[in-house]
């Protein structure tokens, strides 16, 4: 099953940090931050304006940093993802 976009959002696979450990004591999932960085797996076709179809900036394999409470959270075989509007990726990183 492949997911495919619509209109101006992509699919956005989260980088997980690396699992934190303060002295002895364990961070455990629900504490941590949510990442803000992502890889783009997949891209919309881009949005109507004025009877012309405008594209995305990004593309499929940009490394983004996106807000920090953006898009939808989804799983698909066992990976996260996030699905956000372009308007929510604040930057690219190159």
């Amino acid at each position: 099953m492949a997911i495919k976009p619509l209109g101006d959002r992509v699919l956005v696979r989260p980088l997980n940090e690396a699992e934190e450990k303060v002295g002895s004591i364990y961070i455990p999932d629900t504490a941590k931050e949510k990442p803000q960085e992502g890889i783009i797996d997949a891209v919309g076709p881009g949005v109507h304006k004025d009877g012309k179809l405008i594209p995305l900036e990004v593309k499929v394999g940009d490394k983004v940093l996106y807000g920090k409470y953006s898009g939808t959270e989804i799983k698909k075989d066992g990976q996260e993802y996030l699905i956000v509007r372009e308007s929510d990726i604040l930057a690219i990183i190159t």
